[in-house]
């Protein structure tokens, strides 16, 4: 498999997650976001997915899969060891309820094609001021919600496609000088997911397209 990313794309870092929690083999193809107006934008992209977004998984047959969810939806059906997903079915839906609060509800508004739109609207638009409020608002919410599903992890005690979602959008508001002690709970499950070795290996700074600090 082939993993066609950016190492500071939420999106992306969900996926590498998911391939390091199932131990599964992939290469990585590193797609630059802003380079040259944006790797994404070019038609050899765009043939593999035409949102021109990453991540896209291409299979070993050629297959092309985009929208991180959806990946890792197939990875937990075709590789379902060790899960992603918990078994009692209202603790499944609250691990998607968790992923889809951070997947719809704030990394779309705070991504560098929506804050480039607003520049180039001409309105005067604060775009970091736009992108701490929603960022802001969603982590709160997050927070209220994982105080009642929270064990270690964001779903009880077992690592979920919450967790990573979460542990990238963490990196992301601290991008945009948030504090995150102020959201404890998530806090502290991102601290749990640190010490784990999928979480490790799949950090946006250990990417062989990172740019140093």
């Amino acid at each position: 498999m082939k993993l066609h990313g950016y190492w500071r794309s939420s999106a992306s870092w969900r996926v590498r997650i998911a391939l390091a929690h199932k131990g599964l083999a992939y290469e990585y193809v590193p797609v630059h976001l802003v380079r040259g107006g944006g790797e994404q934008h070019s038609e050899a992209h765009r043939a593999k997915n035409p949102m021109a977004q990453v991540p896209v998984l291409e299979l070993d047959d050629g297959t092309m899969l985009s929208q991180s969810l959806a990946i890792i939806e197939w990875l937990e059906e075709t590789h379902p060891t060790p899960p992603l997903l918990p078994k009692d079915p209202v603790a499944r839906a609250r691990a998607r309820q968790l992923a889809e609060m951070v997947n719809a509800g704030i990394q779309p508004l705070q991504n560098i094609g929506v804050q480039q739109h607003l520049v180039s609207l001409g309105l005067g638009v604060d775009e970091k001021a736009w992108t701490v409020h929603w960022i802001r608002r969603g982590l709160g919410a997050l927070e209220a919600v994982a105080k009642n599903t929270a064990g270690r992890f964001c779903v009880g005690d077992a690592v979920s496609v919450a967790d990573a979602c979460l542990v990238p959008q963490l990196y992301g508001a601290r991008r945009f000088a948030i504090d995150v002690a102020d959201y404890p709970t998530l806090a502290r499950i991102e601290e749990a997911c640190a010490a784990l070795p999928a979480f490790a290996a799949a950090h946006a700074d250990r990417q062989p397209d990172a740019v140093p600090a």
